[in-house]
């Protein structure tokens, strides 16, 4: 590598610190927007959860075939809705959500179940789209425009439709949920078939539901519901994860970059010092040389 002078390491820390500046920019932003997002998320996660634990109550002492979604069947064929960003520059936000996918997919394949992958975001399409998976959907740019229970339910009807139909025999979820401001975590969740947790034809009749106008009906509109929202947490959970994983990765790179400028401005000192000194020398030189 050619030593560089004083003038091309000035060039680079001024190159560093533009960086610098649009990397604390993006984290204000992300920031800004993960405010923003964390209020939408603390909204969605309580209906959420008791959307969930009302239809496993339910399901719990219910005939499971009076609705085709609640029915057990052996995990042949398993649909996976993998849910990454749109945009990079998230640290390890997409490549973690990537990484589970490929591994859980290969270990059921090698105990051979067929799994599909169902896509939702541009990083995962880019990833998988020329690989060895079986792709049955593929969504990008959902998240500027579509995020909505109007995406969530073309989505979720189309499932629900395959599992009615018993083309497919279970439905998981692979995507980033936010832990804390600071971290978040690659969870696996199943949507289908809902399983109870609490077996309620031991208990009294007193303690079960009375179900009006009748357990079909109420049924039939909870689980709509139950898999549009669900579907549209992990949506939520996603963006705002992040959301918060981008502020990280842009704070990471400022902290870098300052690192990078002092180390650079050490080497500026010493180029400019010795360039002083050799001038000096050459003077010196000069001047014994007429005397």
């Amino acid at each position: 590598m050619a030593k560089l002078s004083p003038r091309d390491i000035k060039r680079k820390i001024q190159g560093i610190k533009n960086t610098q500046r649009i990397t604390k920019a993006m984290k204000a932003v992300s920031a800004a927007k993960l405010n923003k997002a964390k209020a939408k998320l603390n909204a969605t996660r309580p209906y959420s959860e008791k959307l969930y634990d009302l239809i496993n109550d339910l399901a719990a002492f219910v005939d499971r075939d009076i609705h085709p979604l609640l029915k057990v069947r052996d995990e042949k064929v398993i649909d996976f809705v993998v849910i990454t960003a749109d945009r990079g520059l998230a640290g390890a936000f997409n490549s973690n959500v990537i990484k589970r996918t490929v591994n859980t997919v290969r270990k059921l394949e090698e105990e051979g179940k067929e799994v599909n992958l169902i896509l939702i975001g541009r990083k995962a399409v880019q990833f998988f789209k020329n690989k060895n998976f079986k792709i049955r959907e593929e969504y990008e740019d959902i998240y500027r425009d579509h995020l909505n229970l109007r995406f969530t339910s073309q989505v979720g009807g189309a499932i629900a439709q395959r599992y009615d139909e018993e083309q497919i025999d279970a439905v998981y979820f692979i995507n980033n949920e936010l832990i804390t401001t600071a971290t978040y975590e690659t969870k696996i969740r199943k949507l289908l078939p809902i399983e109870p947790k609490i077996d309620y034809t031991k208990l009294s009749e007193l303690t079960r539901y009375n179900i009006e106008p009748s357990s079909e009906e109420v049924l039939e509109e909870l689980m709509k519901r139950y898999i549009n929202f669900q579907l549209y947490r992990a949506l939520v959970e996603s963006s705002t994860a992040e959301h918060a994983a981008r502020m990280i990765a842009m704070d990471n790179a400022t902290r870098n970059a300052g690192e990078a400028i002092k180390k650079w401005t050490v080497i500026f000192n010493k180029a400019r010092q010795e360039a002083i000194t050799t001038e000096l020398i050459d003077i010196i030189n000069a001047a014994n040389a007429i005397s």
